[in-house]
């Protein structure tokens, strides 16, 4: 089998671990249950129970908090794998390479250091994802010396915007209507749902 074949795998099964990861840990929540429009992604894996964050306080008691963290670290590991193994078939894109590999490794240390663990740590991850991790999707829409990605752009641009409108909507607290803990989700989804749809397509594979 192809290294790209593999690397595409790693990006297919990235979104739907996180994202199942996500509803099992947050089903097992009882008091307080888990809101994803009030709690971060961060809360699930927080391994104490009580009120969390003092910019914006929420009771928080994650059961199942080591899954989360697991489900976390190798959700980074699979974005990793698919860059390192697809990285001779998507072309001139190094820039989009280094920011996904970038938000990969948010990813895992967002794993290994839960917020409530180590919160510094935790923030850089959260950046890590944030910021590299849209920004590779809208260097990816750029991507013109990158056959592979051309085919993409608009899913590249369109996935760009909505992280970096998600990202900011976050930070500004602003909410229209989803909840802050919906507007990171739409701040951190569109990359591993772009990752899915670059695997899905293997746009590389018309070039060999």
């Amino acid at each position: 089998m192809r290294l790209d074949r593999i690397g595409a795998g790693c990006w297919l099964l990235a979104a739907p671990l996180f994202l199942t990861a996500n509803l099992i840990v947050g089903l097992a929540w009882r008091r307080p249950p888990f809101s994803w429009a009030t709690h971060n992604i961060s809360d699930l894996g927080n391994v104490t129970c009580g009120i969390w964050d003092t910019t914006r306080p929420r009771p928080v008691c994650s059961p199942w908090h080591e899954a989360m963290n697991v489900a976390f670290v190798a959700t980074g590991v699979l974005l990793a794998l698919g860059v390192a193994l697809t990285w001779s078939a998507l072309g001139r894109a190094t820039v989009v390479k280094v920011c996904v590999l970038a938000a990969a490794l948010g990813y895992v240390l967002a794993g290994a250091y839960p917020a409530d663990v180590d919160e510094n740590r935790h923030f850089l991850a959260a950046l890590l994802i944030f910021v590299p991790g849209n920004a590779g999707l809208l260097a990816a829409a750029l991507a013109r010396r990158s056959a592979a990605l051309r085919p993409l752009r608009p899913v590249s641009l369109a996935a760009g915007l909505t992280g970096v409108t998600g990202v900011v909507l976050f930070w500004a607290q602003a909410d229209p209507g989803l909840g802050v803990g919906g507007l990171e989700r739409v701040a951190v989804l569109p990359l591993l749902l772009w990752a899915v749809a670059v695997a899905w397509t293997r746009p590389w594979r018309a070039l060999s």
